[in-house]
């Protein structure tokens, strides 16, 4: 080939490689001028099972809610202490890249909270997304090492800081200073959520008051007279507001006079302060999680945040079917909207394995193993969608309706509940043909895709990959699928 077509080809293909990536990140930073269109909460459930964990509910309008993904978790941490708390969804300025950061912590694993505060985690989970649907796996990110003593790190936040082109990480440590051990709030700056500065003290109530939670939101327009309001859990809830992030901030006030505090004052006793814009408009939520009471989230809404004062309660509300507990809002475009409810936002059907040979009992997955059992509790422990197969077409896959990700797949013949890896030999594992029931034909059986001589069956009530060579087999390899 001629030179000098060569090059006329590189210069061509490098020019449409060129044109193809400003379009598509053109595209990605056009959404963030878009109107808004929706709103996505995170959050986590509670201190049970699988509640330490991410979730994700979606609104139209703000107040009324619906969980995605059927009300089960979107994301489950593998890493630290295997569970998340307090999650925060943050989003470039260019609407390119997110991320979802999270406290490291899983009291259901039977950690008390004195060691958590005292002997925690001193890192932060994080999860990245370029098109907030497809997220990569969780990864550490250690804010608090830097800090002398430092206890752990609790309910974290960001928000991008344009004087400096940056995001700000803040979060709570309990540590001691000046002979003062409580939680009090540091900041590191990170410009990709990999690699931070070292920490800065940020809020300090001074004497013996502790402060964990804190969440700050940008108002546009400084509405109320500031560019930014700040609303912490300090034994009130007290809002401050600055012009900028890292400034000097002014109490505006607290909520005391609403009969709500973080305990100083008693009342409605509340933490975890979770800003709200309402698209559109110039009116704010700030969303309360009433842990005293295990009621979830409520939220008291102001048009104007320059006084405590105009803060009203609201009753007009409703949070879906899980407890909503300390996380945080994104306000949706049209196209971020689109994709999130393609993702999680169709109900698929949830299906249980009834066995034939013991019709109270149904396949369900306990500590990772699988096994029939009647009675399951909780219920989703014997809950599966049904996919098609992660390894051929015409062939099916069993995911776990509470551990979105993990699948039942056969390992050295025996059977137990296990996340996607990714690899050619966990598919194939994971896939199955359902074809006639062994025992009647009104059931299903279902075949190995690697193994065709071997269906999964229950034997002393486990389930197993097996030959089926009798009647018993055939019996035991025989099973409904129903809702």
């Amino acid at each position: 080939m001629p030179r000098a077509l060569t090059r006329t080809g590189a210069l061509l293909a490098a020019v449409v490689l060129l044109f193809t990536s400003w379009s598509v990140t053109t595209d990605r930073r056009a959404e963030a001028l878009e109107p808004f269109t929706g709103y996505l909460m995170a959050h986590f459930t509670g201190e049970h099972a699988n509640g330490e964990q991410i979730y994700l509910a979606h609104s139209r309008d703000g107040l009324r809610w619906t969980d995605l993904n059927n009300g089960a978790p979107v994301l489950l941490s593998t890493v630290g202490t295997r569970g998340v708390r307090d999650p925060a969804l943050v989003r470039s300025p260019a609407g390119d890249r997110y991320w979802i950061i999270a406290t490291d912590l899983r009291i259901a694993s039977g950690t008390s909270w004195s060691d958590a505060a005292n002997n925690g985690s001193k890192s932060l989970v994080v999860w990245e997304s370029s098109d907030l649907v497809n997220w990569s796996s969780p990864r550490l990110l250690n804010v608090a090492g830097g800090i002398s003593g430092a206890g752990n790190a609790w309910a974290p936040e960001a928000i991008y800081d344009p004087s400096s082109g940056d995001y700000v990480v803040y979060w709570a440590t309990n540590a001691t200073l000046n002979g003062v051990k409580k939680h009090r709030i540091y900041y590191v700056r990170t410009r990709d959520f990999r690699s931070v500065g070292s920490p800065v003290l940020y809020i300090d109530r001074g004497q013996g008051q502790g402060i964990i939670d804190t969440q700050i939101v940008e108002a546009p327009g400084s509405a109320g007279g500031y560019r930014y309001y700040r609303a912490s859990a300090d034994g009130q809830i007290t809002i401050e507001a600055s012009n900028s992030v890292l400034g000097t901030w002014t109490r505006i006030g607290d909520l005391s006079h609403m009969g709500i505090s973080n305990g100083a004052t008693g009342g409605n006793v509340v933490e975890g302060p979770m800003w709200m814009q309402f698209n559109g408009r110039a009116e704010w939520a700030l969303w309360l999680d009433q842990y005293a009471t295990g009621r979830g989230y409520m939220p008291v809404t102001s048009t104007n945040l320059g006084s405590t004062r105009n803060f009203a309660t609201r009753t007009d509300y409703q949070l879906g079917g899980t407890r909503k507990r300390h996380g945080s809002i994104l306000n949706l475009t049209a196209a971020e909207e689109s994709r999130v409810l393609a993702k999680w936002g169709t109900s698929a059907p949830v299906t249980r394995i009834q066995a034939y040979t013991h019709q109270d009992r149904y396949v369900r997955h306990a500590d990772f193993d699988v096994r029939i059992d009647p009675n399951v509790s909780p219920a989703q422990d014997a809950q599966f969608h049904v996919m098609p197969g992660l390894a051929g077409s015409g062939t099916v896959s069993f995911q776990s309706v509470n551990y979105p990700g993990y699948y039942l797949r056969h390992y050295g013949f025996d059977f137990v509940l296990a996340p996607d890896d990714g690899t050619a030999t966990f598919k194939s594992d994971a896939t199955f043909r359902q074809v006639a029931g062994l025992a009647s034909a009104s059931w299903s059986s279902f075949q190995s895709y690697n193994y065709p001589d071997r269906y999964i069956r229950h034997y002393d009530y486990k389930l197993r990959l097996d030959p089926i060579t009798d009647a018993t087999g055939r019996a035991d390899a025989t099973f409904r699928l129903t809702s």
